[in-house]
């Protein structure tokens, strides 16, 4: 499973993270390097979630942040 991290700036100058393929997993920060932090933390609790829970079996995982940000 590949799992793709997208950062943009919002107008009002946050950092906005999110991993589209998991459903509610975005966070704001005050720079795009703890966004993403946030972001990928919470996705691997998502994931770890689902594990326990019996929803998706256990696969290797990545997520891809982009080089730029």
């Amino acid at each position: 499973m590949n799992l793709t991290l997208e950062c943009e700036r919002e107008e009002d100058g946050r950092w906005l993270a999110e991993v589209a393929a998991l459903a509610g997993v975005l966070a704001y920060g005050a720079s795009a390097r703890e966004a993403m932090a946030k972001t990928e933390v919470l996705a691997l609790r998502v994931l770890a979630e689902r594990l326990e829970h019996g929803e998706t079996a256990p696969v290797a995982s990545s997520i891809s942040v982009p080089a730029s940000a």
